[in-house]
């Protein structure tokens, strides 16, 4: 019985290719305490594997946070099956606005001790006293109110190449990072200001909602179903758009454009780009913006030292990673110090005394 993925990503995308039939991207989580994650993984894994499911999915004892690409004419079979799983029945499932046959490559569906690694000790505080849920429309006029706060919750490099107008873009790199680092700077307004609250799909803003709670802000929200969803009710519903740029997204296509704004640099050159590549050297594989003229001239590298290596034998190239271990630049998402364009970040007392 299988119950890991067999084929390399070349091998699946020429599958991919042959098939030549639709996929849909989409993505879902759902908070629920899972009492063996084993075993669900591996019932998991056994069903979306026969419908040809593709995807990253994280399982912990509290849940599943899902993103996945699928044949479309199985997607109601799909829909079917996580309707008998009885916390997963209605799940909203996020559809992605820009969809690519080869978003991803391989089913990935792993055991990990949270679904979003968020540092907090959730024994501490009720997860369940979450904040209040906004839909395009609500969330549209409270980020006009004057005594709102609206706070992206994203890394900086999400943020870097879209985000809501006015909102606050904390410079951290992680999630875990930002929720200390927002709940200090904003500690005179927790009684007075609405505190709002958006992300890619909902899933960072569902815990954060609670913590924020527990820390003693009065009036917490959050953006229902994160960017992705708001984009679809905003043209379903022909409502304004308040989100300049693109969204970042995690899988291989990187970002689905939302706005025509180009609000990032490329990182080389300063040239307006927002498009995100990893550096073509392996021991490197840097995510950073890089606009089609510095792409060419450095064959899709972060650097000339990159790309030296990258123009080595493939035989010579794995000598040298070996016994390295990964890159830190592989986490340093753009914060690599010989990208002379990196955009500085609008800070949170910037967005307050404006």
């Amino acid at each position: 019985m299988q119950l890991y993925n067999n084929l390399s990503a070349k091998e699946r995308a020429l599958l991919i290719e042959k098939a030549g039939k639709e996929r849909l991207t989409i993505s879902f989580y759902k908070y629920f305490k899972i009492d063996n994650p084993q075993n669900f993984r591996d019932q998991l894994f056994i069903k979306w594997n026969s419908l040809n499911v593709l995807g990253r999915i994280y399982i912990a004892t509290e849940g599943i946070n899902a993103q996945l690409s699928i044949p479309a004419e199985n997607f109601n079979t799909f829909k079917q099956h996580l309707d008998t799983i009885s916390f997963l029945k209605n799940v909203r499932l996020n559809i992605a606005i820009e969809q690519n046959d080869f978003s991803f490559l391989k089913l990935k569906i792993k055991l990990r001790d949270k679904i979003v690694a968020d540092g907090l000790n959730d024994s501490s505080f009720d997860v369940t006293n979450k904040g209040v849920h906004l839909q395009a429309e609500a969330f549209n006029a409270m980020i006009e109110d004057p005594n709102t706060i609206l706070v992206d919750m994203r890394n900086h490099y999400e943020s870097e190449i879209g985000h809501f107008k006015n909102a606050i873009t904390p410079d951290v790199d992680t999630f875990r990072d930002s929720l200390d680092f927002i709940e200090q700077d904003l500690k005179d307004y927790k009684q007075n200001k609405n505190l709002v609250m958006y992300c890619t799909g909902g899933i960072r803003c569902e815990k954060a909602s609670a913590y924020y709670k527990h820390k003693g802000f009065k009036n917490v929200y959050q953006l229902e179903g994160g960017i992705i969803n708001y984009v679809h009710q905003i043209k379903k519903n022909n409502l304004e758009n308040k989100f300049i740029g693109k969204n970042f997204v995690f899988d291989d296509r990187r970002s689905e454009r939302i706005s025509n704004d180009v609000i990032a640099n490329c990182h080389q050159c300063g040239a307006p780009c927002d498009t995100h590549t990893n550096c073509a050297n392996d021991a490197c594989h840097l995510l950073f913006i890089q606009c089609e003229n510095c792409k060419a001239q450095l064959d899709n590298c972060c650097s000339t030292t990159c790309m030296e290596v990258n123009k080595l034998p493939e035989e010579e190239q794995k000598m040298m990673r070996s016994g390295q271990g990964n890159s830190n630049d592989i986490f340093k998402k753009g914060r690599a110090k010989h990208l002379p364009y990196k955009k500085d970040l609008r800070n949170i007392f910037e967005v307050l005394n404006k």
